[in-house]
């Protein structure tokens, strides 16, 4: 926030969003020469792009949908993010217990067409279509990675140990876990490091057309201070406010939204001891994921409820919550309850409204649409799924483009983020290398810091000798060695950015320890604030 008023900087792009769509927009952006800012209003992926399932997934259930484009598009983007980035993204295998009562949701377009052929189905999901469901997702996406789909008897394989004993048998396919907010902030990174500006903490109060030039009016949501950026043209990647920032930011008329779709997970105690994930089908239609989570939990989600205001901070309901639950409890032995809960949190998924009848129906597909009403050029960007965020944003700037004749082609495709720059086959090695380094880290912690920094681990611990070298230790293996590097590198201001979004190590510290974080991590602001003045 250095830049003044009177500077009248002029950028070609000035994305508003510090979500995964508008960091991705950013750095393909600078990446194929534009001069490019953005502005996020709080931290970066505080909303939609922290809260999702943490999946790499071609959506299998969309096929009951007919998206097959969407499918097909996912699943070649799972291998090509999972080259790009196999620190913060891994192959995971998902077992689908079958049973002969799995129905469609809310008569699909498939149930409907089954229902019409063979009306003697009554709803179900037969057999023979989750195989060629299953089919269908293994060779769509031209998989080259991950393995293909196996049947699965439930009474010898240890996936079977947790569930009741009706399950008999089970179809185990491949999909990817993501650390969805960390995507968001190394692609933020890596367009920084290529010449962006990335302002977090920055609300863009207001944006007008003058002439052929933006004029987008910033303010500090800290300190206050504002100042002026102009651009030649403008991305809307708000995400759920994208309908806001059309209405009240920039102030133009457009008949396209938004359906605010709010998905809730919760995070129990750890219910099984392998490491396989589970795709359960509910007798409404519906499916739930249950994954193994941070190594000593496991997370289960998610919903799909409207939610009516974007100004009303998306929460898990009690009915959500015991919905969970008792979806879960059909499927192990164990039952659960409330007291199983170690954690929730929930996200608001900002779909193209569509007309769909159900929030499960509406489409996850994204829409690009550019206003050139009255001068520079806007682009808003409606919908999409984490899984899709690269392609998106390529498809972005094929209609930026076209406002800036000679930009360089897509170029992201396997391009590794901050600290992925290893095989997807080495991270065992590069943890025991990082072990080996420094002998003094636990197993715990060198795997946690490989799976969050990648190759960067070694340079983030630098000559430490022993973990005294590391400066405070706030527990859990957080030492003010790597808050240092979350503040310095990764945009990191509070201890809620740290132990919730550039990591999960919230699960795992006292309200005493996050306070003391958040208390040391001030002091720092306000040491670093003095010695500038």
């Amino acid at each position: 926030m250095q830049t003044s008023p009177e500077s009248h900087r002029v950028v070609d792009l000035f994305v508003i969003g510090g979500g995964i769509n508008g960091c991705g927009i950013a750095r393909d952006a600078v990446g194929r020469g534009l001069t490019v800012g953005l502005a996020e209003m709080n931290d970066l992926a505080s909303a939609t792009s922290s809260a999702s399932t943490k999946l790499f997934h071609g959506g299998l259930r969309y096929l009951e949908y007919f998206e097959f484009r969407l499918v097909r598009e996912s699943l070649i983007e799972r291998e090509t993010l999972l080259r790009a980035m196999p620190h913060i993204s891994w192959p995971m295998r998902f077992v689908l217990p079958y049973h002969k009562d799995m129905r469609f949701e809310n008569a699909t377009p498939t149930s409907k067409l089954l229902n019409t052929v063979m009306p003697w189905m009554k709803g179900r999901r037969p057999a023979w279509l989750i195989r060629l469901g299953l089919f269908l997702y293994d060779n769509l996406g031209g998989r080259k990675i991950l393995p293909g789909t196996t049947t699965v008897d439930l009474s010898k394989d240890p996936a079977g140990a947790p569930l009741k004993e009706k399950f008999k048998r089970a179809y185990e396919y491949s999909d990817c876990w993501i650390e969805d907010s960390r995507l968001v902030v190394l692609n933020a990174r890596d367009a920084e490091a290529r010449g962006a500006e990335v302002m977090t903490r920055t609300r863009v109060v207001s944006a007008t057309r003058e002439d052929d030039l933006w004029r987008v009016a910033l303010r500090d949501t800290e300190t206050g201070a504002e100042h002026t950026v102009q651009a030649k043209m403008l991305v809307n990647a708000g995400g759920p406010w994208v309908r806001d920032v059309i209405q009240n930011t920039v102030r133009i008329n457009s008949s396209e939204g938004v359906r605010l779709v709010r998905g809730s997970h919760i995070v129990t105690r750890k219910l099984f001891d392998h490491g396989k994930c589970y795709f359960f089908q509910g007798e409404d239609g519906r499916i739930i994921f249950a994954i193994p989570y941070e190594t000593d939990f496991t997370l289960i989600g998610t919903t799909d409820q409207e939610h009516t205001d974007v100004s009303t901070k998306p929460e898990i309901t009690e009915g959500e919550r015991d919905y969970l639950l008792n979806f879960a409890s059909n499927y192990f032995k164990t039952p659960l309850g409330k007291d199983d809960v170690v954690w929730t949190y929930s996200g608001v998924r900002p779909l193209y409204d569509d007309g769909a009848k159900s929030a499960t129906a509406a489409t996850r597909d994204y829409v690009l649409s550019v206003d050139t009403a009255g001068g520079a050029p806007l682009l808003n960007v409606f919908g999409g799924k984490i899984t899709t965020y690269r392609r998106l944003a390529e498809s972005a700037m094929e209609k930026i483009g076209t406002f800036f004749p000679g930009l360089k082609g897509p170029w992201t495709a396997g391009v590794p983020l901050p600290g992925g720059d290893f095989p997807v086959s080495d991270v065992d090695r590069l943890i025991g290398d990082l072990k080996s380094a420094y002998p003094f880290l636990t197993d715990f912690w060198a795997r946690r810091l490989v799976r969050a920094y990648g190759t960067e681990a070694a340079t983030m611990l630098g000559d430490a000798q022993a973990e005294k070298d590391l400066g405070q230790g706030f527990g859990a293996t957080l030492t003010a060695r790597e808050i240092e590097w979350l503040m310095d590198k990764e945009y990191a201001r509070t201890a809620e950015d740290v132990v919730w979004r550039r990591s999960k190590l919230g699960l795992r510290l006292s309200a005493e320890q996050i306070e003391t974080l958040d208390d040391w991590m001030a002091q720092v602001r306000r040491a670093r604030r003095d010695a500038a003045e």
